[in-house]
């Protein structure tokens, strides 16, 4: 079997009950490296058994966790998805397309609920915040914060983003943009985390406010 030319990074900290309905969908062209950030639930011998690379993060953070597998990737390219099963990995390949092409340094994809609740509003509001502050300082037209996403791994390194927590996607745009990066946005189907699973982000409001002050970290 060829190589794969992009390598899917999956950050995961309690997903065993997602993995295997993300996974299986994961396209043929890609790569997947799943980043264990401290699970207590089986969630590496799982990703295993379904044929993944297993990185160990033991700090605890998004951005640790996709730096530790961007770091671990060996394709060219490199795509992130979240391990909960809400988005689909399926709608990569138009965005690795995008940039194969020269069309994008980078493509992201635009969260579209599929039903009410998915999105709670307090989560909905700071990404609507955040994606509209960057908007208005750069040149990216972009409405979401890059939830899935695909680019060349040199360029992603080069960028040096530091953020370790929830601002790991703030700093990456902010930067992709300092740095004249082309981003193309597709719109995507955000379903349902799965069942058994909990966000760590958009599951509480205090969730939500612990992402707000790693932003606020990031942008003063």
């Amino acid at each position: 079997m060829d190589e794969p030319v992009c390598d899917l990074v999956v950050p995961c900290r309690d997903e065993a009950l997602a993995l295997p309905g993300v996974l299986r969908q994961v396209p043929r062209r890609f790569g997947v490296v799943v980043v264990d950030n401290g699970s207590r639930d089986g969630t590496a011998d799982v990703a295993r058994s379904l044929g993944a690379r297993v990185v160990a993060e033991p700090t605890p953070g998004y951005g640790a966790a996709v730096h530790a597998g961007v770091l671990a990737a060996t394709a060219p390219y490199v795509a992130v998805i979240d391990g909960d099963a809400s988005l689909d990995p399926r709608d990569l390949d138009p965005l690795l397309d995008d940039v194969l092409a020269g069309r994008a340094t980078m493509a992201i994809g635009r969260r579209r609920p599929v039903a009410r609740g998915v999105w709670p509003w307090h989560a909905r509001a700071g990404t609507a915040l955040m994606a509209w502050w960057i908007r208005r300082s750069s040149a990216l037209g972009i409405h979401d914060l890059a939830p899935l996403r695909v680019c060349s791994r040199e360029a992603l390194l080069e960028l040096d983003v530091r953020d370790r927590r929830f601002g790991y996607p703030l700093e990456l745009m902010i930067k992709a943009g300092g740095a004249g990066w082309t981003i193309t946005e597709h719109d995507v189907a955000y379903r349902p985390r799965a069942a058994g699973t909990r966000s760590k982000v958009s599951g509480s409001v205090r969730g939500t406010a612990r992402v707000a002050v790693d932003f606020a970290k990031v942008v003063r």
